[in-house]
């Protein structure tokens, strides 16, 4: 894997709880704020998602056909729970 040196601002209040969370994890400086971009890309990747969703449903309806409806509630009245 190969990697990119970067050099960052952030607040000292910030830096210094990523310092003392670097720590406790034992883990470098480096690992922490990796694992940190990761999970705020990850996190703003399932955002897109949501919106894009939120999107389409905004346009068209999510409800499902009557016949479909029925045909499910149907199906689970032979069910055992």
């Amino acid at each position: 894997m190969n990697f990119m040196k970067v050099a960052i601002s952030v607040p000292d209040p910030v830096f210094e709880a990523g310092e003392h969370l670097a720590r406790q994890l034992k883990v470098s400086r480096s690992q922490l704020y990796s694992d940190a971009l990761a999970a705020y890309l990850s996190s703003r990747g399932a955002a897109a998602v949501t919106a894009q969703l939120n999107a389409v449903y905004t346009a068209t309806s999510s409800r499902l056909d009557e016949s479909i409806a029925a045909a499910q509630k149907e199906s689970l009245s032979h069910e055992t729970w």
